[in-house]
């Protein structure tokens, strides 16, 4: 296959190309979705996935996720977008059973054999997930995009939920922040471990976190994707009727993230993020690097897990052991007030 760039064919990659929170919002208010008594999550409370109850111990977990590449070689991208796409079955306590492929792709990249290396690295990422395809659909598109519709399984006596979060609980993160930023460094080929260390985040699954987690007291849980850590906290706050306090100090970034951002590598997605997640306090009186990084779009990001504080040394212990190193407690859940985030 001749060399080929992705990233060229799309203004946004990864989870910074989805419709930000605000627009999104604003359309789903005026649409009323069926639903019935075996939907257990669905659209409201802002849920990871959807979950529908088959049977006392069995619920059905459903969700899906696609966008444009987020780096320049086609292999690659496809293991991240398949990482990402199973990461809501993990963010909701279960495990993933099949998948269907969803591509759009430019036919002369199809014939460069540009689709074939894309499928080849989703491929591998889901055999590594224990995941089966069962098919999937293709169009032709200008801009490439690729994802994958996944069903999985969990007992929907033990969910994890977004709403949940309990006053005193600490937080967890198990990935570091600063995709998007350093995706845009990537573009300029500026930050080479940096960039490195991100794609490798990027096309690592949540599974090692989630099945070590699953031994453990969880409150709530999310993953920080396209809408930042602001956006998915500032959710999971509201959902549990409480506050987060998030310690800057504390938060695990990529290699030069801080540099990059002060250099102005910051995706267009992160305005959008600013101007839709309003609800957040103290980072007006913070360096603005660390706007930028708190409102960065992250794709295939980490498990935000709220758990009990008597819990925390040996989660994030269990964690690193099982090889989830950049796992920490970057804040914790206090008392509900003016903001749903508070940043320090």
């Amino acid at each position: 296959m001749r060399l080929i760039k992705l990233t060229p064919y799309a203004a946004k990659g990864g989870c910074a190309c989805k419709l930000g929170p605000h627009i999104l919002n604003s359309v789903l208010q005026s649409v009323k979705f069926p639903t019935n008594e075996y939907v257990l999550t669905a659209m409201g409370g802002a849920e990871d996935a959807g979950v529908y109850v088959l049977s006392d111990d069995v619920g059905m977990v459903q969700t899906v996720d696609f966008f444009t590449p987020v780096v320049d070689e086609p292999y690659m991208f496809g293991r991240i977008a398949a990482a990402n796409s199973l990461s809501d079955v993990y963010a909701m306590g279960g495990r993933p059973l099949t998948a269907l492929n969803i591509v759009g792709f430019p036919v002369p990249l199809v014939e460069a054999g540009a689709l074939t290396e894309v499928l080849k690295g989703a491929m591998e990422i889901l055999e590594e997930a224990g995941v089966v395809v069962l098919g999937g659909h293709s169009i032709e598109n200008e801009t490439p995009v690729f994802g994958l519709a996944v069903t999985g399984q969990v007992n929907p006596k033990a969910v994890w939920q977004n709403g949940g979060a309990r006053e005193g609980d600490v937080l967890v993160l198990t990935k570091a922040l600063g995709t998007g930023i350093m995706s845009t460094a990537l573009k300029g080929g500026l930050f080479p471990a940096g960039t490195e260390a991100a794609v490798a985040s990027m096309s690592s699954l949540n599974k090692i976190a989630c099945e070590v987690a699953q031994n453990f007291t969880i409150h709530a849980c999310t993953d920080i994707t396209g809408f930042s850590l602001m956006g998915h906290g500032s959710e999971m706050a509201a959902s549990s009727g409480v506050s987060l306090e998030i310690d800057t100090a504390k938060l695990p970034l990529f290699p030069h993230v801080a540099e990059a951002a002060e250099m102005g590598l910051v995706p267009a997605a992160t305005y959008g993020n600013r101007k839709a997640v309003t609800a957040v306090a103290g980072l007006a009186e913070l360096a603005p690097v660390w706007s930028d990084i708190c409102f960065d779009p992250q794709t295939s990001g980490g498990l935000l897990l709220a758990i009990p504080a008597t819990e925390e040394e040996e989660l994030v212990e269990s964690l690193r052991q099982s090889g989830v190193s950049a796992a920490r407690v970057i804040g914790k859940v206090v008392a509900r007030g003016e903001f749903d985030v508070y940043v320090r």
